[in-house]
Formats: structure tokens, C-alpha cells, sequence
């Protein structure tokens, strides 16, 4: 009876340990979120005081700073935490139910997707605004749908998905391609920044629908947090432990592509966002907890750094996604080789 009751105490303390990590964790993630949201807003071309800034934010007037900070400073970072939250959470779900790091919606074609409605919306149609991201929403779902329904056979493997996902990305590639090549030149600028991935621009009232989203798509997937952490165990096991795993796939699936479709269209794909959100936050949690939240605040600190860097510490000014497609590519190569050396299949 003592040695059942020390091993129970054991097991009490090691699940009180991680609860403490995954606190601390999730406490230093926001506080870097908010430490580099604060330089964000501060440090620019030119430098205002912390003073200044919570003025602005409060609603008083502050000459020279109502423009610098509320005009073109918080809309960006306002957008940037925003659409890092939704590619670092919608990214992570994928990883997660498939159980591979490379089932990014980068990889299987969901920004691709939404990437041509919006160039065909754009070029073609001559939209903009709101419609555009009506386009890229409803492209992305449909790209999910279909690269899922290519891949299932008697369930769907992760690494079936990823090839038939590369595949469909591949085509959108092309589609994307030849719209413009024959676009006229006045929409092809809107269209290549919108590709790109970039928060120039930005209006705190374009903040609202991708919050909406945040809260409506961010909430469903949470609420199935539990399920999905079930799904790592693989479908059987999860089905033994009373998990519905068609159900819980679906709801997943449209949860994450909402989130992943919804910033792409406010954004454009900021580039490896969603693909480098949950490893990161992996390796940080371990096997401390959900990696969902800490994903969403790794992607929303990528974002905002990438940024601040393509804009104020690199010669020239460059997108956020052209930051971010750069330190994104070298570790895709990474985790192919890692993959591959471990005895994976792609």
C-alpha cells in the first residue's frame, strides 16, 4: 500500500511540474508578444516615448505620435498579432492530427488556394476589399476538401495527404502563373503585394473580420483540443478512448482552413508561419501540455518580428513574407533530411 501510495505521489508531482511549465511557458510566450508588440509601436524612423504610446492608445490626442504610433504603427502590429495567432494555431492543428511536422497548410496547397482565388478575384473580376476575402475563405475550404478527399482511403495518412497536397499546390502554382501573365498592369502590383504577404498598408478596421474569425474558427478548435491531443495516439487508440475521429477531422479541418484562410486573405500567405509555429512551440512545451496556444503565440511573435525586421533592420524595406519565407526554407530542408534520416517516408 505505501509503494501504491509513493507512486501515485510521483505521479501527482510530475503532472504538477508540467502544469507549472506549460504556465511558464505560456507566460513567457506572452510576454514576448507584448515585449516586441511595445518596440513595434515605440522604435520606428523615429523614436517615441513609452509615455507617448499609451496616450495613443488611450484615445488622447498626441501630435506627431497620433500619426506615427495610431495611423501607421498599430495597424500593422494590430494586424500582424492577429494573422500570427491564426497561421500558427490553424498550422499546428494539421500537424497535430496528422502527426507530421511537414502537414503544414503551406505544404498541402490551402494557401495556394486562397492565393488564386484572390489573384482571380483581383486580376479577373477587378474586386477588391471584402469580396477578395470572401474568395480566398471559400478556396481555401474547398482546396482542404479536396486534397482530403484525393488522400482518404480507408482513413487518410498523413503522408498521402502531404503528396496530394503538394500536387494540388503545384497547379494553383500554375493558375496563379498564367493569370498574371496576362493581368494588366494596374492590378498586377495589388495582386504580387497580396501574394507576397505583407501587413502595408494595414487599417485597424480590416482587424475585425480576422478578430471574428479568430474568436469563431480559434474557439471551435480549442473546444476540441482534447480530441485532438487523442489523435496523436493514432485513430484507433483515440476511437478506444471515446474520441469521434471522423468527426473530430472534420471539425478540425474546418476550424484550422477558416483560421489559415481567413489570415491569408487579410495578409496574404506570410510564407512558413504556419509551418514553423508548432515545431517551435514544440520544442519549448515538450510533453508539457496542448501545443495549440503556444503555437499561436510563437506565429504571432514571428510575425511581428519578421516585420519589424523587414522593415527597420535589413537594407531596404522588405514584406513581412519575405522574411519569413526566408528563415522558413532552410529549416523545410531541415526537416526533409531529419525526416529522411530517420527512416520517414514524404
Amino acid at each position: 500500500m505505501t509503494m501504491q501510495n509513493a507512486t501515485i505521489d510521483v505521479v501527482i508531482a510530475n503532472r504538477r511540474e508540467r502544469v507549472r511549465r506549460y504556465a511558464v511557458v505560456l507566460a513567457g510566450l506572452l510576454a514576448l508578444v507584448v515585449a516586441i508588440f511595445a518596440v513595434t509601436l515605440s522604435i520606428g524612423k523615429t523614436i517615441t516615448p513609452p509615455g507617448e504610446v499609451l496616450r495613443v492608445l488611450l484615445g488622447e490626442p498626441v501630435p506627431g505620435a497620433d500619426f506615427s504610433v495610431g495611423q501607421l504603427r498599430l495597424p500593422r502590429a494590430v494586424m500582424s498579432v492577429l494573422a500570427g495567432l491564426c497561421f500558427g494555431l490553424g498550422g499546428v492543428a494539421f500537424q497535430v492530427m496528422l502527426r507530421n511536422p511537414l502537414a503544414s497548410p503551406d505544404i498541402i496547397g490551402i494557401t495556394s488556394g486562397a492565393g488564386a482565388a484572390a489573384v482571380f478575384a483581383i486580376v479577373v473580376l477587378s474586386m477588391s476589399g471584402p469580396m477578395v476575402s470572401v474568395f480566398a475563405i471559400v478556396a481555401g475550404l474547398g482546396v482542404a476538401m479536396l486534397v482530403y478527399g484525393l488522400s482518404f482511403r480507408n482513413g487518410v495518412a498523413g503522408t498521402r495527404l502531404i503528396l496530394v497536397g503538394i500536387g494540388v499546390s503545384a497547379m494553383l502554382q500554375s493558375v496563379i502563373a498564367y493569370i498574371l501573365q496576362s493581368a494588366p498592369a494596374w492590378s498586377l502590383q495589388e495582386a504580387m503585394r497580396w501574394l507576397t504577404g505583407s501587413v502595408n498598408g494595414a487599417q485597424l478596421d480590416q482587424a475585425l473580420p480576422l478578430l471574428s474569425a479568430l474568436l469563431v474558427f480559434g474557439g471551435l478548435l480549442l473546444s476540441r483540443s482534447r480530441d485532438l491531443d487523442a489523435l496523436r495516439l493514432g485513430d484507433d487508440m483515440a476511437a478506444a478512448l471515446g474520441t469521434r475521429v471522423a468527426q473530430t477531422r472534420m471539425l478540425v479541418i474546418i476550424a484550422a482552413v477558416g483560421l489559415i484562410a481567413s489570415a491569408t486573405a487579410a495578409t496574404g500567405p506570410i510564407a512558413f508561419v504556419a509551418f514553423l509555429s508548432g515545431p517551435i512551440a514544440g520544442r519549448i512545451v515538450k510533453n508539457g501540455g496542448s501545443p495549440l496556444i503556444p503555437s499561436a503565440l510563437t506565429g504571432a511573435a514571428l510575425v511581428l518580428a519578421a516585420d519589424y525586421i523587414g522593415q527597420h533592420l535589413l537594407p531596404g524595406r522588405y514584406p513581412v513574407g519575405v522574411v519569413t519565407g526566408a528563415l522558413g526554407a532552410p529549416y523545410l530542408i531541415y526537416l526533409i533530411i531529419r525526416v529522411n534520416r530517420i527512416g520517414g517516408t514524404l
